[in-house]
């Protein structure tokens, strides 16, 4: 079960996750995202409270960071020591703005 909760002002976008982010929940992020990322010119995604990620929520990232990268920018926070291994063995902490 993947929780996400939005916040857009001034064409900045918070995106909490709390959940996982797996095949299933992968689709509902990208349809939220999707909807999101044309009025943003920034986008901040805050892991606090995510628990797991799979390669279909890798891919979800990856497609809002070439979206985000074109109009402003992207930054992932709240990153905790799970995901944060899952991003290095990915390659993803290289590709990311994490903070």
């Amino acid at each position: 079960m993947l929780n996400v909760s939005k916040n857009i002002a001034n064409e900045k976008a918070l995106v909490k996750l709390e959940g996982r982010l797996d095949t299933v929940t992968a689709p509902e992020l990208e349809k939220e995202l999707k909807e999101i990322l044309d009025g943003a010119s920034e986008l901040v995604m805050d892991f606090e409270k995510l628990e797991y990620i799979s390669s279909a929520g890798l891919r979800v990232l990856l497609s809002a960071q070439k979206v985000m990268g074109r109009k402003g920018g992207m930054k992932v926070t709240g990153v905790n020591e799970t995901i944060m291994e899952i991003f290095e063995v990915t390659g993803f902490s290289d590709i990311l703005t994490i903070e």
